[in-house]
């Protein structure tokens, strides 16, 4: 595979404050990645750095097998790009906006402005000045002018920020299209894992500026904890009889009896004969599985993960 989107041992640092501290990625061609953490993880930093906005304290970034060098603008012909908030002209209209980019990018096409409008669904509003936008409308401006080129790379930074639901769903089509039916690399940042699971091959977990875990997003289910949960009118007498039977049981805070095995999740009907039979039947039995906020809560060590 080839790496489009390579980052070696990079860091930087703001005095003591460690914003990025040894990060290294590995993204393929056609690859969505998405890069989780809370607000202040570093996210926006490594983006800065990949795009030659600021300087690493350390390491190295590289596009397409080129190092990324502050000031240097060649490279970025191939690549689109959405930072933080998007910024436009505020008394221009969104036509006008994208007009101005395309003669920035030397694209001689004219219907090209046309063509992304459609993309992002700005028919309607191409007559309106930018500071009239709603966010989301204006992220949706954002994005036509990462697109406008159409770049082989995408670097986006919360690009659904401020969308209704039904948007969200929109630019997550759009940007699967991307990257599955025409190569396009995308490194995408959020704070939101549950939507990003629904649009990443891949995902990076940073926290404090260190990157703490790389998964496919096919195996988020397989590392989401599940256990068993069961009350009864005798809780004590029930843990007696499981613990027997060869089940380890913990009692929860709520005083729940909580059975991790497999064997109890995959088959909470034989607890259940089992408890009939001894004239103790549950008053409740429930598989309870870790959601996707609270597996990466607990990955970063925060309270909410199903322990």
């Amino acid at each position: 595979m080839i790496n489009v989107i390579k980052t070696d041992n990079v860091s930087k640092y703001y005095g003591k404050v460690h914003a990025v501290d040894g990060i290294s990625l590995n993204i393929s061609k056609g690859e969505i990645y998405g890069f989780i953490g809370l607000n202040g993880a570093g996210k926006t930093t490594i983006i800065r750095l990949l795009l030659g906005m600021i300087h690493p304290t350390s390491g190295t970034s590289f596009v397409c097998g080129e190092q990324v060098t502050y000031g240097k603008h060649e490279m970025w012909k191939n690549v689109g790009y959405l930072v933080e908030t998007p910024h436009s002209y505020p008394d221009l209209t969104v036509r006008e906006n994208l007009e101005i980019v395309r003669r920035l990018r030397l694209i001689s096409d004219k219907n090209s402005v046309n063509a992304v409008i459609d993309k992002l669904q700005l028919g309607p509003y191409t007559e309106r000045k930018a500071k009239h936008l709603s966010l989301g409308n204006a992220q949706r401006l954002g994005l036509a002018k990462a697109l406008l080129h159409n770049p082989d790379i995408l670097i986006l930074d919360e690009p659904t920020n401020g969308m209704d639901p039904a948007g969200i769903v929109e630019i997550r089509n759009l940007l699967r299209d991307l990257a599955f039916n025409h190569g396009v690399t995308i490194f995408i940042s959020s704070h939101i894992l549950g939507e990003i699971s629904k649009l990443a091959t891949r995902i990076g977990i940073i926290h404090e500026g260190r990157l703490l875990k790389e998964v496919d997003t096919n195996q988020l289910d397989q590392l989401r904890r599940k256990h068993l949960l069961l009350n009864s009118f005798d809780n004590e007498a029930v843990q007696s009889i499981l613990i027997k039977n060869g089940y380890s049981v913990n009692v929860s805070e709520e005083g729940v009896l909580e059975i991790n095995s497999e064997k109890a999740i995959n088959h909470p009907e034989a607890i259940a004969t089992l408890l009939v039979q001894m004239g103790l039947p549950p008053t409740l039995l429930q598989v309870e599985e870790e959601n996707l906020e609270s597996y990466f809560l607990r990955i970063i060590g925060k309270q909410g993960g199903v322990k």
